[in-house]
């Protein structure tokens, strides 16, 4: 592809990001679901003008690493302590319930091969943490302790897709797992989470102590992207999702970066408004890409749906999806409003299944129509989240008033 015809498709992606926004916004629809919109429009879908190709998932990439990085920066870090217990409980019963479900479904009662089934199982797990946390933000939630929870378990589900990805992966390619193979990604990822806050916090002092030495604008912007960006290589490089990365920068720039050992490193609160301030015209330039790429990848138009397969299979795993992730939410101490909309926010697979999908469908695992199957599941629990979840605020706003 020609570099203007790709210079062409980005300035397309912004301007219908921003327009199906607006429309949105004018019918009180969450703005993510116009920028999930403008990419089934453009996509393969509709119009089929756009066709993802390398250079806009790399662009689509840095948008999310950007909005991590975003959320990072204004997460309060005691409450996402307070909230870890319960986080580990939802992670992981929001990442088995599915699985098992999904697993049960295919293969005992459309008696679909056990790889396949593991497969789907797997595609079910995911929660993307981008849809989930842009949905918080627009519902003013994202700073509440559900919003707090649900950003620790979608951290945590992130990793365990990753390894039960990599695991299964292994499986089909050379028939065997290998557990030292999984238990050092899993090490590798531990330390990557404890050392690079802190890597980025000394990093960060430098820039503050710094900017004030050059008069040339951008100084800030400028050295801030790139430490994001190198925090999200190193965490691809350790196997984890390059998108922790920019939350990992984002936790150790926030007013209450409180990591035992990083006491001494001492916050400004006044850098680090600076910081968001000068941050956030890029982070809003990026991140509407990611939401325009995920509608890109969902080509409805190859779904067939005359096919009563595709309907009773795509329909029996939308059931299981969101059960299993509403159910975990169920399980937390907590009152049942407040542990029912924990629920919901972990039911978007966006992104996350796409990458499921996509790679048992590519190594030849997944027939087409399961594949379209899954596409639906997908698209389902994506596109009307928002709506679930705008609906259920509105509907029990004043139990959430009072905490």
């Amino acid at each position: 592809m020609d570099s203007h015809q790709i210079l062409f498709f980005i300035a397309l992606m912004l301007v219908s990001a921003r327009l199906f926004a607006e429309i949105a916004r004018k019918f009180n629809v969450p703005s993510i679901i116009g920028e999930l919109a403008a990419g089934i429009v453009l996509g393969p879908t509709l119009l089929g003008w756009i066709e993802p190709n390398e250079v806009l998932r790399l662009l689509a990439e840095i948008g999310i690493i950007l909005l991590l990085f975003e959320v990072g920066l204004e997460t309060d870090i005691e409450k996402l302590i307070k909230a870890g217990p319960q986080a580990v409980v939802l992670a992981l019963a929001g990442f088995l319930l599915p699985f098992v479900l999904g697993f049960c479904v295919t293969y005992f009662l459309f008696n679909l091969s056990l790889i396949i089934s593991l497969f789907i199982g797997g595609t079910l797990t995911a929660t993307s943490i981008g849809v989930t946390v842009r949905i918080l933000s627009s519902l003013g939630r994202h700073r509440s302790i559900e919003g707090q929870i649900v950003l620790g378990a979608a951290v945590i589900d992130d990793i365990l897709g990753v390894l039960l990805l990599a695991i299964l992966y292994e499986f089909v390619t050379i028939g065997t797992v290998s557990v030292s193979h999984a238990g050092s990604v899993i090490l590798f990822i531990v330390l990557f989470f404890i050392l690079a806050p802190v890597v980025a916090k000394i990093v960060s002092l430098q820039i503050r102590r710094y900017h004030h030495l050059t008069d040339m604008p951008g100084f800030i912007p400028v050295m801030l992207v790139s430490l994001v960006l190198l925090m999200a290589s190193f965490a691809h490089q350790i196997g984890a999702p390059e998108l922790l990365g920019g939350f990992a920068a984002g936790i150790a720039l926030s007013r209450r970066f409180i990591l035992p050992f990083a006491v001494a490193l001492k916050t400004d609160d006044e850098f680090t408004r600076r910081i968001g301030n000068e941050m956030r015209p890029i982070i809003q330039l990026f991140t509407p890409l990611f939401f325009v790429m995920v509608g890109l990848s969902l080509d409805l138009s190859a779904i067939d749906w005359s096919s009563v397969f595709i309907w009773g299979f795509s329909l029996s795993l939308v059931t299981v999806a969101i059960l299993g992730k509403v159910m975990a939410g169920w399980l937390l101490p907590a009152p049942f409003h407040q542990r029912t909309v924990i629920g919901m926010a972990m039911v978007p697979r966006g992104e996350v299944g796409l990458i499921f999908a996509e790679l048992g469908r590519a190594a030849g695992i997944l027939v087409n129509e399961v594949y379209a199957g899954l596409i639906i599941v997908i698209a389902y629990t994506t596109l009307l989240a928002p709506f679930w979840m705008k609906w259920y605020y509105h509907r029990y706003g004043e139990k959430f008033a009072k905490g």
